[in-house]
Parts: C-alpha cells; structure tokens; sequence
C-alpha cells in the first residue's frame, strides 16, 4: 500500500513504441491503475480521445502532419500547443499534487508548461542520452568529412545538446535518473535533488523455461533497435577476431529494426536477422542465445540487458553508459573496455559450458531482485519527498517558486 497517495499526471513523449522509454511508461501506468492511485496520463496516441474518467484518466492526442521523425520511432509535433487548453482543462479537473514528464519532447514541454499553470511541482525522469546520440548520429552522417574534422563536429554536437538538455532539466523540482553516474551528473549540473529510478523486469515472460535448444552452434544475441547510438557496427568486428581465431561454431542472433540493418547484412557472413519480436517469440529468442552482446556506449539503463539476464543469458556489455550498473563482471557476464574484451568473453562463454551454466543461473538470480513493483514504490516515495518539501517551503514562507524558464 501507498499511504496518502499523491495525484499524479504523468506527461509521457512516447508510450506506444516499441523501446525501454515506452516499457517503462507502460509499466508506471499500470502499477498505479493496479494499485488503485488516482493517476492522469498524457501520451501521444492515433486519434485524440479522453479514456476513464475520475481519478484514472487517460488522455491520448494525435500528433499534427507536420511532426517530424527524431528517432526511428519517435517525432516531434512542433504543434503541440494546440491541444493546450483541451489538456489544461482536463487536467485542472483531475487536480494534480504532481506533474511528471519524461523528457524534452513535445508531451514533456506541455506538461512543464501546464505545472508552471497550475502551480504544482514538476518531476522530470532523465531516460535519454540525448547528447550521446545526437554527436553519434552527426558523426555518423559526416562520414565523407576526415576523422579528425568528424570527431570535432560529433564533440560540438554533444556538448550543445547536453547543455541545451539540462537547461530543461532545470525547470523540475526534483529528478530522477536510472543509474549513479547520471544521479551524480544531474546534482552537479542543476542544484537539484536527484534520485534513483531504476527499472524492472518481467521474470515470468523472461525465464530460462523457455529455452529449446540443447546443442547445436553457439548462439551470440542482440536485442535493440539497429541505430548508430546502440554501437551495433562493433558487431562486425566481433564477428571478424572470432574468425580470425579460427571459431567457426557460432551464429549470431540479432532482433530489432533499424537503419544500420542492411550494412550489418552486408559486413556479417554469420548472421541471422529477425526484426522486432515481442511477446513469447521475443521471449524464446533470449532463452535460446548462449551470449547476449549489448555494445551500446549511450544507453541510460539497458532493459534488454536485464531481460537477458532474466532469461539466463550472461551479458557482456560496454564499461561506458548504464548498462554496466546491471552486469556483475565474471559473475553473470563481462564489462569490456574494448574490443578485445568482447572477443574474450565470448570465447570464454564458448569453451567452458559448465561456466556458462553457471553465470546463466546467477544472471537469472540477479533479474529476480529487479521487481517493477520496488521500483515504482520508490518513485511513489520520491513524490512524497517532494510534496512534503514543497508543504514545508509554504508553510515557512517561501513558497512555492515557479519553475525558470517556463512561460505561461
């Protein structure tokens, strides 16, 4: 139970797409309707609508034709302020104790707009590096440019984009991050409370029972959007040392869609691409790797990580970004701090079943600790703090400041 449960509006930028951010919204709406607290969510959907009513409401607006695509599913309505009154007047009738968005797209910047309206205090979950993605992308899309004039543009690009993003940041009250590094970054740079929120993993659709195979080639997994921030062309290299060491018993499994899939079609000769999967044939896709590779460097967190693991699966993945916080090295997986360290791990993976097995079981037994219900209890807990810190300000005098930077 949660005592004295705030009202909450929840302004989510995607929740309909096939990505971590999405899961997690998904996740937080149902925990509050399944536990009863009153909750008002916002997300971009097909049709404008208002679904529920009373303390459980659900508002859903559709983007405008000249949204424009930010990520392989993700746009941006530069427009959105048309629904604006539609939502302010929802939105004052449910009465909210707290507004929370996740991030800097077209439903976080209503929802800041509309707190700073009504006076309630704003949360703001960080989800996405977007700095990392944008200096990726750019250096990416300059591959005619020389090296050196590349990695200068990539530089520009992250630094502007991460200044421009914690100056949004700062408009919230409180934060919350999905692992240390980002809980340390956001304090320095907002003068800010900043809290953990972690993520959670489904053990019962992600389980080890769900395994078929018992012999047969080496199985190297990938699951996640075929991107240039997910790192996913270290894929070729991988693939290169092992069969330049002369390992020959082995595939690659790679699920997920994007842009990079026809390049790593083309660079790979051991390879097998299934798109995205969901449900039970997602589910069977993890359960029968023998590896998962996750060489991301931008990632925030990394849920396709803990499914892995939930799935029995030992996990390498990179020594930079979030998912680094879920793999115990030499436990249930490797952090690799180069390409070297990915090839090692596979071919100790390989050659040693027994401690495979044995990395396999603990991998399941650290998902078991990564309950969506403790999660979102300390979120709960986090509004809370806040609401009582913003009681105390009132009632000393202070207020309750308007966020800076946020107009009316």
């Amino acid at each position: 139970m949660i005592p004295d449960a705030p009202r909450v509006a929840f302004f989510a930028d995607c929740f309909h797409e096939v990505n971590g951010v999405a899961l997690t919204c998904r996740r937080l709406e149902d925990f509050a309707r399944g536990r009863g607290l009153p909750f008002f969510a916002v997300h971009p959907g097909p049709s404008s609508q208002i679904a529920g009513g009373g303390s459980q409401t659900t508002l859903e607006y559709r983007r405008s034709p000249l949204a424009f695509p930010i990520d392989v599913d993700m746009r941006f309505d530069p427009l959105f302020l048309r629904h604006r009154a539609w939502v302010l007047q929802a939105l004052a009738e449910f009465r909210p104790d707290i507004v929370h968005i996740t991030g800097p797209g077209d439903c976080g910047i209503l929802g800041a707009i509309l707190a700073h309206r009504l006076r309630v205090p704003l949360v703001a979950s960080w989800h996405t590096n977007l700095h990392l993605f944008a200096a990726q992308r750019l250096e990416r899309t300059l591959g005619f440019l020389p090296a050196r004039s590349r990695a200068g543009a990539a530089h520009l690009a992250e630094r502007g984009t991460l200044l421009a993003t914690l100056r949004f940041y700062r408009v919230a009250r409180m934060l919350l991050a999905p692992n240390p590094e980002l809980v340390a970054l956001l304090e320095r740079a907002t003068n800010k409370p900043v809290l953990p929120m972690r993520r959670g993993v489904d053990t019962e659709t992600f389980s080890p029972a769900h395994r078929e195979r018992t012999g047969g080639e080496f199985v190297i997994g990938y699951v996640g959007r075929l991107q240039p921030e997910k790192s996913v062309r270290r894929l070729v290299p991988l693939e290169q040392s092992l069969l330049q060491l002369g390992e020959r018993d082995f595939r690659f499994l790679i699920v997920g869609h994007g842009g990079e899939r026809p390049w790593l079609e083309e660079h790979m000769q051991r390879a097998e691409f299934t798109g995205a999967l969901q449900g039970e044939a997602l589910a069977r896709a993890y359960a029968n790797m023998d590896a998962f590779v996750f060489p991301s460097v931008a990632d925030t967190f990394g849920n396709v990580v803990q499914e892995a693991l939930a799935s029995g699966v030992p996990t390498l993945v990179s020594s930079e970004g979030g998912p680094k916080f879920l793999v115990r090295h030499d436990v249930n997986g490797f952090i690799a701090r180069d390409e070297a360290g990915f090839v090692a791990g596979v071919r100790e993976l390989m050659h040693h079943p027994g401690r495979r097995a044995t990395m396999g079981r603990s991998a399941r037994e650290a998902a078991l600790e990564a309950s969506w219900d403790k999660v979102f209890e300390d979120v709960y807990s986090a509004y809370g703090a806040l609401l009582r810190r913003s009681r105390a300000e009132s009632q000393s005098g202070m207020g309750n400041p308007a966020p800076v930077g946020v107009v009316s």
